[in-house]
């Protein structure tokens, strides 16, 4: 992908390295490997940002930062991709999620209601926890690979056309 494209939709490194809950990693922020825009750092972050929005606890954008800087991959594209999952999708997602457990596990799937309280969280969550973190590290892992070799091959294939493109206007220029 070109990373012109890319640039223009990220923040710039002050802005994320001044963020008031990144702050706790201190100089580990300044490693330039996660701010390269290559083919391996925004493929890894696909992968990791993809893998960590189907974790179901609060926080993930604080899981994909650590883990971003551990593997040293790009970290505004893996923090960003944990919002994939946002209080719109987050419902249908995770009810996916539920249901490919169950086909998984071959259970016949929990009829429940759903009702926004803890008391209904407390008592339902004993029920279908085992499904719906199967589901979830199916299907995160399942958008993970998904999404890690997609932008391997887009940029690689940006790079061909790139480099097909430039061996053109070598022929085609008039010598002086």
């Amino acid at each position: 992908m070109p990373k012109k494209l890319i640039k223009r939709f990220l923040p710039d490194q002050q802005t994320v390295r001044n963020h008031r809950h990144l702050k706790c990693f201190g100089n580990l922020l300044h490693d330039p490997n996660i701010w390269h825009l290559n083919r391996r750092s925004v493929s890894g972050a696909f992968f990791l940002g993809l893998l960590c929005a189907w974790i179901p606890i609060p926080f993930q954008m604080f899981v994909a930062a650590t883990i971003a800087i551990i593997a040293r991959v790009n970290l505004p594209i893996s923090m960003g991709l944990v919002w994939v999952t946002n209080p719109i999708t987050m419902p249908a997602m995770f009810y996916f999620a539920y249901k490919t457990g169950t086909w998984i596990l071959a259970s016949p799937p929990h009829q429940f209601n759903f009702e926004l309280s803890f008391e209904w969280l407390k008592l339902e969550l004993g029920y279908i926890w085992e499904p719906f973190l199967l589901g979830c590290l199916v299907l995160g892992l399942l958008s993970a690979v998904i999404g890690y070799l997609f932008m391997h091959i887009m940029w690689r294939l940006h790079i061909f056309q790139y480099l097909k493109n430039r061996r053109l206007r070598k022929h085609q220029a008039p010598w002086k």
